[in-house]
């Protein structure tokens, strides 16, 4: 949290955004170097930042890293790096246009010099950009570190990072605007909406399209959570109920799923991220290779066989997923062999303490669940990280594959083997009410109180320090302490996490639900802690990370272009093909599906409960197959429906589409009349 402005070498006060952190043996030829670079003018190659060095803390320790350094920039600067890096904003007509130095004027809250034209986020955002794209120029290795090789074009923080010389780069809070996003946002309990604005102002637009989704699935559950609950109070045994509730689920989560993506088109669009061209990919930090040449960028950058990488995948990679989902699936097995047993003791002797005994297989294997999902995740990143691949997007969509496939199969399989093969109702309600429980109470301790009590102790250990030497109003640290207090605060790894809690949530509800119609208020009164534990980690466990520029909620959505391929655009890979059918597909253009694909399975999977209720059955006395090839036909007739109403209700409101349209015409007609400007001043110098 900053606390004043800081000096660089040359003099120049600014206002420190962002902190790099280097090893603490780093050789002083390497930081002189590096140091340079970041202050060097961008015609000379460098990034043209300002630098000063973090000076010790209050009471000073050997084990304190003197290597910290806090990084800025002039006003000027950042409105240069916002053109370069493709920055929307409000222009004066209302419009949402890329911003141009040149036509600064125009745009609406740019005042005198800009001094609040730009947030905190956005500033932090070009710093960080500005120091990815610092390149090497004619040097062939890092000062002082000949294996930390450099040739021309080489990114320099990818470069450090790999070699562990940079530990981190990570930008500050700012102290009196994150006390008011606290207090406006989860400080006090009301109802109302969160401040999402608030929320990308301080954050970026992906966190803000995270806690916009969190709270729009909250609002959406609502009408399953009011029908639910009649449905669970009044003779809900009763399976008539189940068929009209399974109808209500077919239309529920394809209609939601499609209306999201309308509202995060305005919201992105009000942002300025829905028309924003995405940057270049560069090769990943951990990418390595043979030196070769990119006959794109004309830089050279390391190669490494597309052909050896397809060889992990098929031969290591696929067997080991195909491994863990067949250790699932034993211990499922087993769970089912002791949920088996305690009912056994229960039909022998009902008392009180057997009827407890019948809930303690399910909890046991909801919290065996939660273990192998966090130690395959483990597994998973090691495994992908090994893999090579060049690109982050690459790096994502494999990793989501490998994780979801086993998070999907390992929290549902049970509950499909008792639906369909044991056909037990009693039983799937019991399973499917103990997982969703204790499920949620273990991610709030693990996600909430955990680090809540970890990183409350740092701050105890941290204040005592200080106020050894003297007394702090209000417990306000000094800078240096501030900062050394957020680089030991624990890295913030983005929303997949976040997105995967949600999706097994929406799983339960859209596949079951209709089976245990309280399971829409579970996940509702889970959410609303969610809102509130998500937001305390935001503003004090984490690191505050770096504003993402995001348009839509990434590799969990997709559009109508993209679902109309569902059969076609395949993934080039195996592991994809073979368990595809089981979770999602995942297109040519790295966009994934993941809530629309649940979707398609809740749709078949209560068509087949519908299927499996004693009313229909009596309507196909003695017709097992035409009960199916019915329950088939109805089933093939709702997914017709549902992608048609993908196509019915577009993606992008009208308005929105109406000003994208009127935006690129203007791009075009400007474009148009520079040419005929520069071909006719070219006309008259020759003449």
């Amino acid at each position: 949290m900053m606390q004043g402005p800081s000096v660089d070498s040359s003099g120049c006060r600014f206002t420190p955004l962002v902190v790099v952190e280097l090893a603490s043996d780093t050789k002083e030829e390497a930081i002189a170097w590096l140091l340079s670079r970041i202050r060097d003018p961008q015609q000379n190659g460098g990034a043209e930042l300002l630098v000063e060095q973090l000076g010790p803390g209050v009471e000073a320790q050997e084990k304190e890293n003197p290597h910290m350094f806090l990084v800025g920039a002039s006003r000027q600067r950042l409105l240069s790096g916002a053109e370069d890096v493709g920055l929307f904003k409000e222009f004066n007509d209302g419009s949402m246009r890329g911003f141009t130095c040149s036509n600064k004027h125009n745009f609406k809250d740019f005042q005198g010099d800009g001094d609040d034209f730009l947030s905190m986020a956005e500033c932090q955002y070009i710093i960080k950009h500005e120091l990815d794209t610092l390149r090497a120029k004619d040097e062939t290795h890092v000062p002082g570190y000949t294996q930390a090789k450099l040739y021309p074009g080489k990114s320099i923080i990818r470069r450090l990072l790999s070699k562990g010389i940079l530990i981190q780069i990570f930008p500050l809070h700012e102290k009196e605007e994150l006390k008011r996003l606290c207090f406006n946002w989860y400080k006090k309990v009301k109802l109302s909406l969160q401040p999402l604005d608030d929320i990308r102002h301080y954050y970026g637009e992906g966190q803000a399209l995270y806690f916009g989704f969190l709270e729009y699935f909250t609002f959406a559950l609502v009408p399953m959570a009011l029908i639910g609950v009649p449905y669970y109070l009044f003779d809900w045994e009763d399976y008539d109920k189940y068929v009209i509730f399974a109808v209500f689920n077919l239309i529920w989560c394809t209609v939601i799923l499609e209306l999201w993506k309308r509202f995060s088109a305005s919201l992105a669009y009000s942002w300025g991220t829905l028309s924003r061209k995405k940057a270049f990919e560069e090769p990943r930090p951990g990418f390595h290779g043979v030196l070769g040449f990119n006959p794109v960028t004309g830089r050279g950058e390391p190669l490494y066989p597309n052909a050896k990488r397809q060889l992990r995948i098929y031969f290591v990679s696929l067997p080991f997923v195909l491994l863990c989902l067949y250790l699932s699936l034993y211990v499922m097995m087993i769970y089912f062999q002791m949920e088996g047993w305690a009912l056994t003791v229960h039909d022998q002797d009902p008392t009180f303490w057997t009827g407890i005994l019948v809930f303690i297989p399910s909890i046991i294997y909801a919290v065996v669940i939660e273990v192998m999902n966090l130690i395959y995740r483990y597994a998973a990143e090691f495994l992908t990280e090994w893999e090579n691949h060049r690109l982050e997007s690459s790096y994502q969509n494999h990793l989501v594959l490998k994780v979801l496939v086993f998070n999907f199969f390992n929290c549902f399989a049970s509950l499909f083997y008792i639906a369909f093969v044991m056909q037990d109702m009693v039983l799937l309600r019991q399973s499917l009410a103990t997982l969703l429980i204790t499920s949620q109470i273990l991610n709030q301790l693990m996600e909430a109180f955990l680090p809540y009590w970890l990183q409350r102790r740092r701050n105890k250990r941290m204040i005592r320090k200080v106020q050894k030497r003297r007394s702090l109003e209000y417990k306000e640290l000094p800078l240096a302490e501030q900062v050394r207090l957020e680089a030991d605060m624990s890295t913030y790894l983005g929303t997949f996490d976040d997105y995967l809690e949600l999706f097994l949530l929406f799983g339960y509800v859209s596949l079951f639900s209709c089976v245990y119609p309280l399971s829409a208020v579970l996940v509702v009164l889970n959410n609303i802690t969610e809102v509130y534990s998500d937001a305390f980690k935001m503003c004090c466990v984490f690191k505050r990370p770096f504003s993402d520029p995001a348009a839509n909620i990434g590799v969990w959505q997709v559009s109508h272009a993209k679902t109309a391929s569902l059969c076609v655009n395949y993934y080039d890979s195996l592991l994809q093909q073979l368990v595809v059918d089981l979770i999602f597909l995942i297109l040519k253009d790295r966009l994934q599906l993941a809530f629309e694909t649940m979707s398609v399975i809740a749709v078949v999977t209560n068509c087949a409960l519908i299927g499996m209720s004693p009313q229909v059955r009596a309507y196909f006395p003695g017709s097992e197959m035409q009960l199916i090839l019915w329950t088939v036909a109805i089933e093939h007739g709702l997914l017709a429906f549902k992608f048609i109403l993908t196509f019915l209700i577009p993606d992008v409101p009208k308005h929105i589409q109406i000003k994208l349209a009127r935006l690129e015409f203007e791009s075009l007609e400007a474009l148009k009349k520079k040419k005929m400007r520069e071909a006719s001043e070219f006309s008259k110098s020759v003449q």
